[in-house]
């Protein structure tokens, strides 16, 4: 599975810094580092809807306050 989170200028000023960081972390945490690639791309083209991610080729909208949340219902239902 590959996560893609938006870095571009409109993501980043909604926190896909932090996004990226819990996410991250979540992955570690759940022992996942074989199954889940992370990765940043600079524009998913969805700049008016939070920080922009990307599960394989689903798009989804999240904050960082939603990160954990998403991590569980998107992530670990799909492994």
């Amino acid at each position: 599975m590959r996560i893609t989170v938006c870095v571009g200028s409109s993501c980043h000023l909604r926190g896909s810094h932090k996004v990226a960081e819990q996410l991250k972390s979540l992955v570690s945490q759940n022992g996942l580092k074989d199954k889940v690639e992370l990765a940043g791309a600079f524009c998913l083209g969805r700049c008016t809807s939070g920080v922009s991610v990307k599960i394989d080729d689903k798009d989804f909208s999240i904050q960082p306050e939603t990160t954990a949340a998403f991590f569980e219902q998107e992530v670990l239902k799909l492994l």
